[in-house]
């Protein structure tokens, strides 16, 4: 029981410690473009590299 005394203020320092770190990544813009990366991945570059062998 006495473990809970520690436990449980250490696990709500864990819970209010990322709840800060996503609301910093929020403020700072992480999440403004959640599309592009992901097409990113499939669209074709313009500068092929085209050798002639």
């Amino acid at each position: 029981m006495a473990a809970l005394y520690l436990l449980v203020p250490v696990a709500f320092l864990f819970v209010g410690a990322a709840v800060l770190a996503f609301l910093w990544a929020v403020d700072d813009g992480q999440f403004d473009d959640t599309q592009s990366p992901a097409v990113r991945v499939i669209m074709e570059d313009d500068e092929v590299d085209e050798r002639e062998e």
